[in-house]
């Protein structure tokens, strides 16, 4: 997979560029946040290291893709490097496509090690229940690890340490900020640097639909019986490893349609279907919403103050988990206290997806994952 982000933000030089790969729906897969800044970060590190900037600048993404990157900006002096690329983020209404992301590269002290910053528009983690703590840039850890594994070996090549000091920042990132959930979640100043693939996905009701539909009719040709519709790569892989028999057809790209899926099954009925994904959409789908994408469902932090009180939780842990940030927060609360969220979750779940099937004799069970991919519970 191969693909050099344009030069500027000209619409013209845009259309000459758009020839990224395409995904099953036929529309254009482009990069993440945080593949933009791995590239970014080793061009600027190799301009450090050997005084030229590598352009187009390549990475090797955590499913083995290389793409390759056009660098937008490029400046080297003795206190640094500096890279920046356009994200370019395919046929998906992306918030950050088009958006500047700049990496600077500096050399650290001795023995310190990586270090990661916040750059202008980039925001800072300032609440509990986020995968980066509170006091940390808001660089999530799959663009954590990705950068790191640049910079070591880079830093490998050359016979050095790697202590270097890695600014990530995006231009006008504050403003592109506010159209999404960072302020409401605590993140303030900028964007999240984002992805766990490097790969986006686009985004298209329509055509995301039609491929699952098109997927299960695939599997019913084949005689398969049981599907799986996993909300993302964490929760499928769970699956995989909880249903190692199960061919690769049973395996449905759902998203975040989950409702898309099961309406189809009334009428194209299978003998078994297993829901699996993370705590907080699998929340979503307990309170009833069939899409779970972020930006038209929610999680009900009463909803969940409501299955702990049930679960045995008092007034004191309700209070917390309505006062909670995310449902991960609610979920650690939960745990702290001896209080198993999980499996309410997958109950509820599981009920509000059979309700939707109308009586099609479909058996559904719902498997619930947390960040690292785990199961947490299920419901049969």
């Amino acid at each position: 997979m191969r693909y050099q982000a344009p030069m500027s933000k000209g619409q013209d030089r845009i259309d000459t560029n758009r020839r990224g790969d395409q995904d099953a729906s036929g529309l254009r897969r482009g990069w993440t946040t945080g593949a933009c800044a791995t590239a970014a970060t080793r061009a600027a590190l190799t301009a450090l290291l050997t005084g030229r900037f590598p352009d187009p600048v390549s990475i090797r993404l955590p499913r083995g893709e290389t793409p390759a990157f056009a660098l937008c900006r490029q400046t080297l002096n003795d206190g640094g490097a500096m890279a920046s690329i356009i994200k370019d983020a395919g046929d998906d209404p992306d918030v950050t496509h088009l958006a500047e992301i700049v990496a600077m590269v500096r050399s650290g002290k001795a023995g310190a090690g990586l270090s990661f910053h916040a750059g202008e528009g980039v925001g800072m983690v300032t609440r509990d229940g986020l995968p980066i703590p509170p006091g940390e840039p808001a660089i999530n850890p799959v663009p954590r690890q990705m950068i790191r594994e640049v910079v070591e070996a880079l830093a490998g090549e050359h016979g050095i340490a790697a202590d270097f000091a890695v600014t990530i920042g995006v231009v006008d990132g504050a403003r592109l900020a506010e159209k999404t959930w960072n302020p409401r979640l605590g993140i303030v100043g900028g964007l999240s640097i984002l992805g766990t693939t490097g790969i986006v996905h686009p985004f298209s009701c329509a055509s995301w639909i039609h491929a699952i539909h098109r997927g299960v009719d695939v599997a019913r040709a084949a005689g398969v019986t049981h599907l799986v519709g996993p909300t993302g790569s964490a929760s499928e892989t769970a699956a995989r490893r909880l249903l190692p028999h199960l061919p690769d057809l049973s395996f449905i790209d759902m998203g975040d349609f989950v409702g898309g899926l099961v309406k189809y099954l009334r009428t194209h009925p299978v003998d078994r279907l297993t829901i699996a994904g993370g705590f907080a959409k699998m929340t979503k789908l307990a309170q009833g919403a069939m899409d779970l994408h972020s930006g038209r469902s929610q999680v009900d932090l009463r909803f969940l103050s409501a299955l702990a009180h049930r679960a045995g939780g008092d007034h004191a842990v309700m209070a917390r988990i309505e006062a909670a940030n995310t449902g991960k927060e609610a979920l650690d609360l939960c745990q702290a206290a001896g209080i198993d969220l999980a499996a309410p979750v997958a109950t509820e779940a599981q009920i509000q997806a059979s309700a939707l099937l109308r009586g099609a004799p479909v058996a559904i069970d719902v498997v619930v994952t947390d960040r690292g991919g785990r199961i947490i519970a299920r419901a049969e």
